[in-house]
């Protein structure tokens, strides 16, 4: 038999980017931290009556009077175990995640879905990262940018990427072909189709790869705060170390509000555009 140092190649390659690369990562470092303070200030500076009131009244408008009183009810319970500042810090981390995500996703989607060869190179590209374990994505992370927030976005938003990219390139690729012929017939050029037609037609299948995201971003970044990034995922952690029963199922419960909110007025917003 042969040794293949599959391993060995990729610790190469890690420590050559660290080593070669390093200003470019702190630049992300950079930029990302304060995206995120950004949006973590936003979410705090509100009293947590004004913040539960704002996302209430989102859930209402977008989903209807039960999500509406579900998220008051909610609120009310995480702000009662004391989660409230770790719970608008996993929003915070699930924003900015999600926000990048889909900054990269949909664009590589859109291309996908114009080129066969780019969709060849792209899905198994996907499938990798989709069937790699999460826990894997955090040792490249914690090495490109040490421990903390940002190392924990950045495997976030890795491995919630590819539900963004397969649906927007499935979504587009299903348009109907009379849909595009008759907008070809009014004079449409590639980007008039692409904006006006293909777009709003795959709008709610987009949506469900957004939801997707938001969902699979949640559930990486409560495994993140092994690497310090903070938020609900923490009290879990911490409640396991310890063996602290109701640290645990506090975070845990939070999290499970929080997942609840986000999946219903995301699921809304795709079934708006139907």
């Amino acid at each position: 038999m042969f040794d293949l140092p599959v391993g060995d190649f990729f610790e190469f390659l890690i420590n050559w980017l660290t080593d070669n690369l390093g200003g470019f990562f702190d630049l992300i470092t950079i930029t990302v931290k304060a995206f995120l303070v950004g949006i973590e200030n936003v979410l705090l500076f509100p009293h947590p009556i004004i913040m539960t009131a704002i996302l209430a009244g989102i859930a209402w408008y977008v989903s209807g009077k039960g999500v509406g009183i579900f998220t008051i009810l909610g609120l009310i319970v995480i702000e009662g175990m004391n989660m409230w500042d770790g719970t608008m810090e996993t929003l915070a981390l699930i924003i900015t995640a999600v926000f990048i995500a889909l900054l990269i996703g949909i664009p590589t989607g859109i291309w996908a879905s114009k080129s066969k060869s780019v969709e060849n190179v792209v899905r198994p590209v996907l499938d990798f990262m989709q069937t790699m374990p999460a826990f894997v994505y955090l040792i490249p992370a914690v090495l490109f940018f040490g421990l903390g927030e940002v190392p924990g976005i950045i495997a976030t938003l890795i491995f919630a990427m590819p539900p963004a990219v397969r649906l927007t390139n499935l979504g587009i690729r299903q348009v109907p072909e009379e849909v595009k012929e008759a907008a070809l017939a009014f004079g449409s050029d590639s980007k008039q189709m692409l904006y006006k037609v293909e777009l709003p037609v795959a709008l709610p299948t987009i949506l469900a790869g957004v939801n997707q995201t938001i969902m699979l971003a949640l559930s990486m970044v409560v495994i993140a705060a092994l690497i310090g990034a903070g938020g609900l995922g923490q009290p879990v952690v911490t409640g396991l170390q310890q063996l602290d029963i109701g640290l645990g199922f506090e975070g845990g419960l939070a999290i499970v509000i929080l997942a609840v909110y986000l999946d219903r007025v995301t699921q809304s917003l795709g079934a708006a555009t139907q």
